[in-house]
């Protein structure tokens, strides 16, 4: 009984009351989908208008590059009043910033829409050598919570995938071209390992978490 209300809760008076605080749920397209329906039953997709139009744009500017490519979210905002946390993040708070998942390729370096982590967060592409990292840094200076997402990971499938830089970088540069954006987080090393310049690429800082397992981007 519990589960049915929760659904019809859901479905039918949140996606109302989020209005209320000027949020909408993030719609499943072709294109743009959750990367599980934890993030959905959660109501941990709901976002501003601005975010969520961003989104639809990216998600078939993707599809023009890679037709059979998904832009896959993680982490949105909770949908009610601004302030509101959505835990662990320090900041998706006011329905403006969210989490998208990086693009693999397989064996056969064919990109996919599979991903190696069972939650979305944790699976890190680590610094190779002579690439800076930024985690080390951070955890010298005392922020043990920084590689905290490795342990929601809930295990890796998917052990052949690799990151494909390219696509990767193709998602990135769609987020950066939409004016509404005002800053993305990536790890350092991968925004040299990926050739970007931009600037709205920032550094998150040592409070937060480390982000080569993610991307996070926000609107104005």
């Amino acid at each position: 009984m519990f589960i049915l209300l929760y659904c019809i809760c859901c479905l039918f008076l949140i996606p109302r009351i989020a209005l209320y605080f000027g949020r909408e749920k993030i719609e499943t397209t072709d294109h743009l989908q959750a990367y599980s329906i934890f993030y959905i039953l959660a109501n941990r997709d709901y976002v501003k208008p601005e975010l969520k139009l961003a989104l639809q744009e990216i998600g078939l500017g993707l599809s023009k590059n890679y037709p059979d490519l998904t832009v896959v979210y993680l982490d949105a905002n909770f949908p009610f009043f601004d302030g509101f946390p959505l835990l662990p993040h320090l900041s998706h708070n006011d329905g403006k910033k969210i989490d998208l998942a990086f693009i693999y390729a397989d064996e056969n370096g064919k990109v996919s829409n599979e991903k190696p982590s069972r939650s979305g967060y944790g699976i890190y592409e680590t610094p190779a050598d002579g690439e800076r990292d930024q985690t080390k840094i951070c955890k010298e200076q005392g922020y043990w919570q920084y590689d905290f997402t490795k342990y929601v990971s809930f295990g890796k499938r998917n052990s052949q995938l690799t990151l494909s830089d390219e696509a990767t970088r193709k998602l990135i540069s769609l987020i950066l071209n939409q004016k509404q954006t005002s800053k993305l987080f990536l790890e350092p090393h991968l925004v040299d390992r990926m050739n970007l310049s931009h600037p709205k690429i920032r550094f998150h800082g040592c409070r937060a978490v480390r982000h080569d397992d993610h991307i996070h981007f926000q609107v104005r």
